[in-house]
């Protein structure tokens, strides 16, 4: 079961402003991709390579048609905190659905599409709080799970599933 958990706008600045040696950027070292069509300045939402690769993977595996699925990001409420994350994979975009295409042309290892780009539906209320963030995938020893990094976001719980804005 993959883990989803939140780093706040407030828990960056506060890495970005570490003494050296301390806590970084969480973005630091990764490559963010962002749509296609859309400029590094807008307020859309982007993704890590790392991410690119594990939605490749899993579209693959759920067979999911990269043409006319794609990844939904949302929001919904509940969780400790307020509002919880809901992420899951989509068989077609819905009429008010932002649409974003990642990862054309970029290709990931063991990529079992051939480097098509992956869709990801956002509806318009879950927008407004995730314009701007960025998904990250982070495999370790201890968990492995996709991460919101999320500009828009103020405090999160301890299980880093759920977030105010």
């Amino acid at each position: 079961m993959a883990m989803v958990t939140l780093q706040t706008e407030t828990d960056r600045a506060a890495q970005a402003a570490a003494p050296a040696g301390g806590s970084k950027d969480p973005l630091a070292g990764m490559t963010v991709l962002t749509a296609s069509g859309q400029s590094a300045e807008q307020k859309g939402i982007r993704i890590t390579e790392k991410a690119l690769k594990r939605i490749r993977v899993a579209m693959a595996k759920e067979n999911v048609s990269p043409e006319q699925g794609g990844l939904r990001l949302g929001i919904q409420g509940g969780g400790c905190s307020g509002l919880s994350y809901n992420i899951r994979f989509d068989t077609q975009p819905r009429d008010r659905d932002r649409v974003y295409a990642f990862g054309e042309g970029v290709a990931t290892a063991g990529d079992p599409t051939n480097g098509a780009p992956v869709r990801v539906f956002v509806d318009p209320k879950s927008f407004i709080y995730l314009h701007g963030m960025v998904l990250d995938f982070e495999e370790t020893l201890m968990r492995q799970g996709f991460n919101f990094i999320n500009p828009n976001s103020t405090k999160s719980c301890g299980c880093g599933s759920s977030f105010s804005s």
